[in-house]
């Protein structure tokens, strides 16, 4: 046996390999790379290939925007809505967010026109604050709508 100096394996530093993509990620990665390698190279006289390689174009971006959360239509999903939405609350968010929702202690959810007043009717005490960029009267006009709002709406069917 000859004798050597044991030395240690290269390690990586922290941080250096890219973070693992969610499964639902990968997926449609996976997908889009397959459907790429398919129908990379069609023939532009062919109006069967063009519309095959088109289907298949359009699939594979629906497929990543879903797997991103984003709903194809242009339309916020649930996973997308704003954070004033409660997570029992069914109905979908109502443009931008305008206003921060704080509470009696100042902790706050940013929440659009439709899921901010909902928020807080269920609040004691609570303010919207408008955010920078909102219209003016915003945060008055979420007031008044929340005024209007049984506590926690949703359950109600409101």
């Amino acid at each position: 046996m000859i004798g050597r100096k044991a030395t240690q394996a290269p390690t990586t530093t922290v941080g250096a390999l890219p973070p693992a993509l969610p499964a639902n990620v990968a997926t449609a990665v996976r997908v889009a790379q397959t459907l790429l390698a398919e129908h990379h190279a069609t023939d532009h006289r062919d109006l069967f290939a063009l519309n095959r390689a088109h289907g298949a174009l359009t699939e594979t971006l629906r497929i990543l925007l879903r797997a991103l959360g984003a709903d194809p239509t242009g339309n916020l999903t649930p996973a997308s809505r704003c954070p004033a939405a409660h997570p029992e609350d069914p109905t979908p968010c109502v443009g931008p967010v305008v206003v921060t929702v704080l509470d009696n202690e100042n902790a706050g959810a940013d929440g659009c026109a439709h899921h901010a007043p909902r928020l807080l009717a269920s609040l004691t005490g609570g303010r919207p604050v408008p955010k920078p960029d909102a219209p003016a009267g915003i945060s008055v006009r979420v007031f008044r709508a929340a005024h209007h709002l049984r506590p926690f709406p949703w359950r109600e069917g409101q």
